[in-house]
């Protein structure tokens, strides 16, 4: 399974990524904007685990971002239970190095798209510490709408800080 972008795929995750995932998820400018779950330094180590844990999904829910055969990023949905089961979570990353270049919003929209047509969703939501306004115009230019701020909701390198709520609902459904 890929989903085909202006210049690269997303992809199953499969062994043989390890070494690119390590090299580019390692950068601290990165871990910064994510959840801590997400390990800073980021080991080779944690790439196998990483792609072990999603080289067989079915359904695929997440994705690595890949240029000329090298992952540079990754891109999920975090499905969850009980009156959430078909409002799932977004999350990415892209290495520093491709930063500016108009490949996020455009792999937020691919898995967007997909999530609609083939995951059964009615809603994707995606959250953006206060301190991360790159990714907030990520998913303001691919459509998603701030649905609200969490005021003093994270804690994050002992900052405590907002978190901003996004939302995109399936254009397909009517209620």
């Amino acid at each position: 399974m890929q989903l085909t972008g202006n210049g690269f795929i997303l992809r199953n995750w499969q062994p043989g990524d390890e070494a690119s995932l390590q090299k580019h998820a390692n950068n601290p400018n990165i871990s910064a904007m994510l959840l801590d779950r997400f390990p800073s330094p980021y080991t080779f180590e944690d790439a196998q685990a990483w792609v072990k844990m999603f080289e067989n999904q079915e359904p695929i829910v997440n994705f690595t971002i890949s240029i000329n055969g090298e992952v540079v990023g990754g891109i999920g949905l975090n499905f969850r239970a009980d009156v959430y089961r078909k409002t799932p979570l977004l999350g990415y990353w892209l290495s520093e190095s491709y930063w500016g270049k108009g490949i996020m919003p455009e792999a937020v929209k691919l898995i967007t798209n997909y999530t609609f047509e083939q995951l059964d969703a009615i809603c994707i939501q995606a959250l953006a510490l206060s301190s991360n306004q790159k990714s907030m115009r990520v998913l303001e230019k691919a459509g998603y709408e701030k649905q609200g701020v969490l005021r003093n909701s994270v804690v994050k390198s002992g900052q405590i800080l907002d978190e901003h709520v996004f939302a995109i609902s399936n254009p397909n459904i009517s209620f």
